[in-house]
């Protein structure tokens, strides 16, 4: 099984942070890749499409409001993976009123190598997070 994890430090309260993030539906505010996101099943299942078309399928795995933490696997997407779960953390920054905000997955590839399909999960969360730390920023 392969995985990946990076964080950013931004200037902006954990509060504040998962405030923008800490919805499972509120990828599309802070993440351009992600224009829409529908909740069913009682809101723990998203589906979200991005500009190509695509349609994703998530499931809300776990979700910690007080620890500022959700973890979400994946039902159906484009990507060649299998056996996905994911989790967005908040964090307060000890020395500062910043936060840190960490985005893992675990994953297995499916028809390419685990080098790749973990550069493309590393690529999406770096872009991801610098995406969030410009919606903060505004």
């Amino acid at each position: 099984m392969a995985h990946t994890t990076t964080f950013i430090d931004v200037a902006a309260t954990p509060a504040q942070v998962w405030q923008l993030i800490g919805g499972f539906n509120s990828l599309p505010d802070w993440l351009p890749y992600i224009p829409s996101s529908t909740l069913s099943d009682g809101g723990r299942i998203r589906h979200l499409a991005n500009p190509a078309g695509d349609v994703i399928v998530e499931q809300l795995e776990a979700y910690d409001n007080a620890a500022r933490s959700y973890s979400y696997s994946i039902l159906q997407a484009p990507f060649p993976a299998s056996d996905y779960l994911s989790t967005l953390q908040v964090e307060p920054l000890a020395d500062s009123a910043g936060a840190r905000v960490t985005w893992s997955g675990r994953f297995t590839p499916v028809g390419v190598s685990e080098q790749d399909v973990t550069e493309l999960f590393h690529g999406i969360y770096v872009a991801g997070l610098e995406a969030l730390q410009q919606s903060l920023a505004k």
